[in-house]
């Protein structure tokens, strides 16, 4: 029974391997020429629609060396933070741990928990808050940061955020649904990583 499982196997592999990577595909995007012809048969006074790929710039090169500098996009949902900014180095809060991102860093992508994510540039470091969302590092020595929520750490008052985990943790210990307790746990785990990125 397992050389018959074996012998199906060498077809899905053969199958994977001829199957390209995101890196080797072309960096400008091209139209499916299938799709179109559909299209304008069915709807031949009308545009195609557009998709995403249509309003992104074309993927820039992996470079044959390392260049001196990061490129970094840092955005929210509501505003650009840092667009194409050249920088020496980031550390972002992954659910990993703290992660450390130079030029030519192996191409990732990481979830990232609350914490500090740090923009290092010469002597001059900027530091935000952040509450989740994820980093994609790019083998060409891009990085985009995208956050769902984000505040440079010199903005948020410590007051608050000592007044915000009591009231969580009370809400935590008066809680009485599974979702009650979901809620203030998040509360909990966000507070006290402000508190700790304010004190540490």
């Amino acid at each position: 029974m397992l050389r018959r499982a074996l012998g199906l196997l060498p077809r899905p592999i053969a199958a994977a391997r001829a199957r390209s990577f995101s890196t080797d595909l072309p960096a400008a995007h091209t139209a499916d020429a299938t799709f179109m012809e559909a299209w304008n048969k069915v709807m031949p006074n009308m545009d195609p629609p557009k998709t995403p790929l249509s309003f992104m710039h074309p993927r820039p090169p992996t470079p044959s060396s390392i260049p001196p500098k990061l490129t970094v996009n840092f955005v929210l949902p509501y505003a650009s933070e840092l667009s194409t900014k050249e920088v020496d180095m980031v550390i972002v809060p992954a659910t990993t741990g703290q992660m450390g991102v130079l030029p030519g860093h192996v191409a990732t992508i990481a979830e990232l928990k609350p914490g500090v994510l740090s923009v290092h540039e010469g002597s001059e470091t900027t530091k935000y808050f952040v509450s989740s969302g994820f980093v994609f590092i790019h083998a060409n020595s891009f990085a985009d940061i995208i956050a769902v929520e984000a505040v440079p750490l010199d903005q948020i008052d410590a007051n608050l955020v000592q007044k915000g985990l009591a009231d969580f943790t009370q809400k935590l210990s008066s809680a009485t649904t599974e979702l009650e307790k979901a809620e203030a746990q998040i509360g909990i785990d966000v507070h006290s990583a402000l508190n700790s990125a304010l004190t540490g």
